[in-house]
């Protein structure tokens, strides 16, 4: 037999204690936000402060978008039918992929291209055969369109200003308004930058790693998962018929964060 010892770089435990990366858990606990141990879990630091607040204001971008969502659909199904708690998530986590919520990692591919094809040439261009490549090899370039926001992601404007105000170079962020641009001239369609657009220019401005971008999608999504799957096992009769648009909002009226002392 081989050797079977192994090891790992994220995390420690003994008797007396529990390191991530080689910190004290304990100091991370009530120091350290819950974004930036993520962070620092999966690229091994932890983020600069301007980093931390844009890993933060991602997740809250990322954490729901309604009921009529397949991950939320299919959560509350599965608990329709029975499914705990934990499996009813699971069940909205798998529906997570390149159509839905797991596009990030493909649009940062995608952006990263067109900016490092811009250090030689210009940035149109630049865009244009990107996009020429990607749709003569079939591929779709996710993280543009969405089915309900058809002119412009809501969520897009804040993020854009927070990655401004956090000093970021700004060059992935000019490749994705560049793909835009040219998938307009390429299909003579609107697709404007979506969340997984936007998350994954700012992610690449930070160097956050490629092969974990749909991760930080996945932890902030599967917070709402489990509120509607919760809601569905607390609230709704077993083996309902789920429409998946015929449905109305029943919570609290509009309110005015600015209005509120927090």
């Amino acid at each position: 037999m081989g050797d079977l010892h192994w090891t790992t770089n994220l995390s420690s435990t003994s008797e007396n204690g529990i390191r991530i990366r080689g910190y004290d858990l304990v100091q991370l606990i009530g120091t350290v936000p819950f974004p930036s141990v993520l962070y620092l879990l999966y690229t091994g630091e932890l983020p600069k402060p301007n980093v931390a607040k844009l890993l933060d204001a991602i997740m809250v971008a990322s954490i729901d978008h309604g009921p009529g969502a397949p991950s939320a659909l299919a959560a509350r199904t599965a608990a329709s039918g029975g499914a705990p708690l934990g499996a009813a998530a699971a069940a909205g986590l798998l529906t997570l992929g390149k159509f839905h919520g797991a596009a990030v990692q493909d649009a940062m591919e995608a952006i990263q291209q067109v900016a490092a094809l811009a250090k030689e040439q210009n940035l149109d261009r630049a865009a244009d055969a990107v996009v020429a490549d990607w749709r003569k090899a079939g591929r779709r370039l996710s993280g543009f369109g969405h089915r309900q926001h058809k002119h412009k992601d809501p969520r897009l404007e804040r993020l854009f200003a927070l990655a401004q105000e956090a000093n970021v170079p700004g060059g992935h962020l000019q490749a994705a308004h560049a793909i835009e641009d040219a998938l307009k001239r390429s299909t003579g369609k609107d697709l404007p930058i979506n969340i997984d657009g936007a998350i994954a220019a700012i992610l690449s401005e930070i160097g956050f790693p490629v092969t974990l971008s749909n991760a930080l999608f996945m932890v902030a999504r599967l917070a709402g998962i489990l509120a509607h799957a919760h809601e569905e096992i607390t609230t709704m009769p077993p083996m309902r018929r789920i429409d998946p648009v015929d449905f109305g909002y029943a919570g609290p009226a509009d309110r005015d964060l600015a209005k509120e002392e927090l």
